[in-house]
């Protein structure tokens, strides 16, 4: 009885999630900022928006992990892995939701470059749901993003996810992955300040609206903050950069499932590549 409970809660959790059937969004830095992340370019441009990464100049390792407070059996983890080469820069990763009771996994391998101000990329995923009693299913999908530099105090990002519709069929019913189209605005009116805000439309939801704020000091701490309107969600978050090594942690409260805590690090290689 207890198992079939954690699992229903389980899925009302991802129910919740709005993108493959969890939010695959990763990463404290943009966690802190509310996930406002399409106009984002950073080492976890792979789990959110990946048209961003084409800026990236430096190989890098990232390592993340999230715990829910009230749903333990809830956590996410994901790992990415982001090396620039002679026509652009391709990043492979793996995400991971859930327990032995219900979970997903993903693999994802991704790929973009830089032209002039624009920025695409796209990349596929092999995702792997299973439940407990009920076996598991797989899929393919595909995502696609872009990121305009119309100045250089205002960006432009926008992405796709399952582009191509994939869907899971099973020996009971077939039925489509959600599609979600994203978009939104990244300011920068001072060198240390960061503002972002988007919309997120899921096609069989009202659209989620995300906002966050980023504020440096001396180029190695870090401040944020954000929040959610549909759900309605408020976070917080902090970071730090040292030489090749980065870390940051963030907070979530959503007064339906709790506070969640993030964590993220990073080690950047020194290994630019010329194009």
């Amino acid at each position: 009885m207890l198992r079939s409970i954690g699992l229903f809660l389980i899925l009302a959790v991802a129910k919740i999630g709005n993108a493959q059937s969890i939010s695959t969004l990763m990463g404290a830095r943009s966690a802190g900022m509310g996930f406002a992340s399409s106009g984002l370019a950073d080492e976890w441009s792979l789990f959110n928006n990946i048209g961003t990464i084409g800026s990236q100049e430096n190989m890098s390792v990232a390592a993340s992990y999230e715990i829910r407070t009230q749903l333990k059996n809830a956590n996410r983890m994901a790992f990415a892995f982001n090396a620039p080469v002679r026509w652009g820069v391709s990043s492979i990763g793996v995400f991971r939701f859930g327990d032995d009771l219900y979970n997903e996994q993903i693999i994802s391998a991704g790929f973009g470059n830089k032209f002039g101000i624009a920025s695409l990329g796209v990349k596929v995923n092999y995702i792997q749901y299973h439940a407990d009693g009920f076996g598991t299913q797989s899929t393919f999908s595909i995502d696609f993003g872009g990121l305009a530099q119309l100045t250089e105090q205002l960006s432009i990002g926008a992405y796709i996810t399952n582009l191509n519709q994939a869907k899971i069929t099973s020996d009971y019913s077939s039925e489509r992955i959600p599609t979600r189209l994203t978009a939104g605005l990244t300011f920068k009116p001072k060198e240390n300040i960061l503002i972002t805000s988007e919309l997120d439309k899921d096609l069989n939801y009202l659209p989620t609206w995300r906002t966050g704020l980023e504020y440096s000091f001396k180029k190695k701490f870090f401040i944020r903050t954000g929040f959610n309107l549909k759900p309605q969600s408020g976070f917080f978050g902090l970071g730090t950069k040292r030489k090749n090594i980065k870390a940051d942690y963030a907070v979530q409260l959503n007064l339906l499932t709790g506070s969640s805590h993030q964590a993220s690090a990073t080690y950047y290689i020194n290994s630019k590549i010329k194009r």
